[in-house]
């Protein structure tokens, strides 16, 4: 240590290289902040997580038959069964499938209709195979997607990963509120146009039905009358014929309870050859029912056809009208793809509207000609991100000001709880730059996590340590009457051991966090944090401590 000493004897003595340390340590805190808006070290709130299972949400358009959607399922399965990691399939018709993690909050529970399926692929183990879960839904999501979806115009086809942190509804969600249903509709599909050609994000949906034409039976009750039925009649044979009821019932001794007999039409029967009021009044005719007369009427006697536009379904939020663009990411940030999207936004409906900045990233869209109002609000993962970085941000910031107000209490001096605040806060250039090594060297982004901020908030405490061990034995050998750049220079070899010990503990023990999937970025930050801390205690802070009066 006495080689140690005398370096940093010379240091203090020196005005150039005093000089020389504070640059290098004001370059290095820039360049490593500067990594964070220039992209080169990307922040994310949880990285992607390798999962034994992910499941794919097909929906049709509105309206859409069983058979339409049992064949655009069929296309998916054949391209899954094709994979080696893939153990098992299972395909949910007409429903979601039993509620996982990331379908509480998807809605799976909800899925009751016939445009709809989930299929839930079950992998092998995530510790014998090679590709994670997220790399194989990155590689088959075009595959899957440019086969299947054409089968059935207007086909939406999203894979759904396991979520690594609390489950959204999707990774971006644009929540869009007005009362003009036309409107509002008509901006969705333009938000939904602009985040498709966003790079980085895939799946985009607009979560509302389509309106699609259809044909409406109204029974016409005088010709009902005069032909003897009732309006019962004819709604339970419609009802029969295409829908299908319970008619009678089967007594067994196999069975407790009574086994109903259910009828309904053939599937061939019941189709029409094309969508037309003639095919649909020459299948009503074939419909007969039977008067008190005992004279047969066809049901196209007593019915009258109409072709009319399909009733959405209105959704709403907080008692406002509302409808949800999602879009996913893939294998990129949140952030990054919502910046664009946003600006692009900004750009495109300036034309019409009159746009302008709410809280945080919402706008406001003002028609320019009704003066109709239309909310824009950014929600799903993006959003927890958001919040979690800026409630982690609170905390650090409360962190430094205790930190500051107890060494004040304690030393009595601002300048030296100054000294050990801005000696502790600087481990941040070791925290960004780890990240960015590990993403040199690892396939997947290695991201800036909310563990991360966790692990560089936690390196507070163990950088303060090291600065409060310099500035109490210097003091105390300024007490004995050792000159101050000495005792400096004696105080930072000497406690220079501990500290290296210290950190070595915490380095090595954060090693087996940094392979975790979820808590790497708190092993980075710990590692590399902590080798920063290291150098500035034993580099930097003697040369402020050497520049204050205070001690």
């Amino acid at each position: 240590m006495k080689l140690f000493e005398k370096i940093i004897f010379s240091i203090l003595n020196s005005r150039f290289k005093k000089f020389l340390v504070l640059l290098i340590t004001l370059l290095a805190f820039v360049g490593s902040v500067m990594m964070l808006p220039t992209k080169i070290v990307l922040a994310k709130m949880l990285p992607g997580k390798s999962a034994n299972t992910y499941s794919v949400y097909v929906d049709t358009p509105t309206g859409s038959s069983i058979e339409q959607t049992k064949k655009v399922t069929v296309c998916v399965n054949k391209i899954l069964k094709k994979e080696k990691e893939v153990k098992d399939i299972e395909t949910y018709l007409g429903l979601g499938s039993p509620l996982d993690y990331a379908g509480l909050v998807k809605g799976s529970g909800f899925k009751r209709n016939e445009n709809v399926a989930e299929i839930v692929v079950n992998l092998t183990d995530k510790h014998t195979r090679d590709e994670k879960s997220f790399m194989m839904v990155h590689r088959l999501r075009p595959v899957i997607q440019k086969s299947c979806e054409p089968i059935v115009k207007g086909t939406n086809i999203k894979m759904i990963e396991q979520p690594a942190g609390p489950p959204t509804l999707a990774s971006i969600v644009v929540e869009l509120y007005g009362q003009n249903s036309k409107k509002v509709r008509k901006i969705a599909g333009e938000i939904a146009t602009i985040l498709t050609k966003t790079k980085g994000l895939v799946d985009v949906d607009v979560m509302q039905d389509e309106i699609f034409k259809k044909f409406e039976l109204k029974v016409d009750k005088e010709k009902v009358i005069r032909s003897g039925l009732s309006i019962k009649q004819v709604n339970q044979i419609l009802y029969l014929a295409f829908e299908g009821m319970d008619v009678a019932i089967k007594n067994s001794a196999n069975s407790p309870e009574q086994i109903p007999l259910f009828l309904v039409l053939s599937k061939k029967t019941k189709e029409l050859s094309k969508f037309s009021k003639h095919d649909l009044a020459d299948k009503l005719a074939s419909l007969k029912l039977m008067n008190k007369k005992g004279m047969m009427i066809p049901v196209n006697e007593i019915v009258t056809i109409h072709e009319v536009n399909s009733s959405p379904t209105i959704m709403s939020k907080n008692l406002r009208k509302m409808v949800n663009i999602t879009a996913e990411t893939d294998l990129v940030s949140q952030v990054y793809p919502l910046l664009d999207a946003r600006s692009k936004m900004k750009e495109y409906f300036s034309k019409d509207y009159v746009v302008t900045d709410t809280h945080l990233f919402n706008l406001r869209l003002k028609d320019k000609k009704t003066g109709e109002l239309y909310d824009l609000d950014w929600d799903g993962e993006m959003k927890v991100t958001m919040d979690t970085f800026r409630d982690l941000g609170g905390a650090f910031i409360a962190a430094l000001i205790l930190i500051f107000l107890l060494m004040v209490v304690y030393y009595k001096s601002f300048a030296i709880s100054g000294i050990i605040l801005l000696g502790s806060f600087l481990s941040i250039i070791g925290v960004i730059v780890g990240h960015w090594v590990m993403d040199v060297f690892t396939v997947d982004t290695f991201f800036l996590t909310a563990t991360s901020l966790i692990g560089f908030i936690a390196l507070m405490g163990i950088s303060s340590r090291n600065s409060l061990l310099l500035i109490d034995f210097t003091i105390g050998l300024i007490d004995k009457g050792m000159e101050k750049r000495k005792a400096i220079a004696v105080a930072t070899a000497t406690r220079a051991k501990p500290i290296f010990l210290t950190a070595a503990a915490i380095i090595l023990a954060s090693t087996l966090l940094a392979k975790d999937p979820v808590f790497g970025g708190l092993g980075v930050a710990l590692i590399f944090g902590t080798i920063a801390a290291v150098a500035v205690s034993l580099i930097f802070v003697p040369v402020l401590m050497d520049n204050t009066k205070s001690i």
